[in-house]
């Protein structure tokens, strides 16, 4: 049976306010979180290849490179930490941006894109998901907060993969007949990324267009998924909190994300198959999942004291 190795990485800290994340919520508290990364390892059973993807690149370790228009959000998620950042936390366990065959972006808010630029290898390839692009370069706009700032130069559109549109096909278009979506136990779209059943990349709609997951085999018994922004705060699984809305002081309807009904629909599968497992066909049981959303602070402070920051694993 075909495995990944997932490690966390450092990529920074923020600071967030729970009335922009929860409700009911205290007004005045304020909680200073991780934005993960992870790398991911795979070996080609035949080949003996051994691929290696990182999944988000956290903050930016120079705030001074984000766009103007984010100053002042910054400036309301301070304090804010960028050391260590993917490429020297990668660094601990000897390995260099130059070992990078893929960047993954579980979306393309200013705390998960860190520095693309880092990346300058041509085997480096980026992948996004559908939409994301046109975020980027300003085709979709979506006016829900001071956090939804894009850059049009953000990725080189020449190593750059945006998945073709979440819709389960026999056919795909040529352009993307290597990235095919299949539904997967309670999840309707994902995508066999190695064709081998060790990583699937999910659609998990409702944060922000292209956002997606990315479910780890680490055993045959055990994956992980990790969650990017489809959840903000553990209540939010465990219906203690709803998701806030709020208003600016222009009097704006804000939102962290883009479609509330579809992120609680996503968030009720991950609630699903946390709570009962996951069922791939062919397998005579279920497989326990793991889920690690990108703020989870409480997931962090285990993760040190179990040594699963790389060169650590998550096992």
């Amino acid at each position: 049976m075909a495995t990944v190795t997932a490690h966390a990485l450092g990529a920074g800290h923020l600071t967030i306010p729970e009335r922009f994340f929860v409700k009911p919520a205290d007004p005045d508290a304020r909680r200073t979180v991780p934005s993960l990364s992870f790398l991911v390892q795979h070996k080609d059973a035949r080949s003996g290849k051994t691929t290696r993807i990182v999944f988000d690149l956290g903050m930016r370790r120079d705030l001074s490179l984000y766009p103007a228009a984010l100053e002042s959000h910054l400036t309301s998620r301070q304090p804010i930490s960028t050391d260590p950042d993917p490429v020297a936390s990668l660094a601990i366990g000897g390995l260099s941006v130059d070992d990078i065959d893929y960047v993954m972006f579980s979306h393309v808010h200013y705390d998960h894109v860190g520095m693309p630029r880092d990346f300058t290898n041509k085997k480096t390839k980026f992948i996004v998901g559908h939409g994301a692009l046109d975020l980027l370069n300003g085709k979709t706009k979506h006016d829900l907060g001071k956090h939804m700032v894009f850059e049009s130069d953000l990725l080189p559109l020449e190593r750059t993969i945006e998945l073709p549109p979440p819709e389960v096909s026999d056919n795909p278009s040529p352009n993307h007949a290597q990235f095919k979506w299949k539904r997967l136990g309670p999840f309707p779209e994902a995508i066999d990324f190695f064709n081998d059943g060790s990583l699937y990349i999910v659609n998990s709609p409702g944060h922000l267009p292209g956002h997606i997951n990315l479910l780890c085999r680490l055993s045959s018994t055990k994956f992980i998924i990790m969650a990017g922004d489809a959840c903000h705060d553990v209540r939010l699984l465990t219906g203690e909190r709803d998701i806030a809305t709020w208003t600016d002081e222009t009097g704006k309807h804000c939102c962290i994300h883009v479609d509330i009904p579809t992120a609680k629909e996503n968030l009720a599968r991950l609630r699903a198959v946390t709570k009962d497992g996951i069922e791939v066909d062919g397998e005579a049981a279920r497989a326990q999942v793991e889920l690690v959303f990108a703020h989870d602070f409480a997931w962090e402070e285990d993760a040190v004291k179990r040594g699963r920051f790389w060169p650590g694993k998550v096992q």
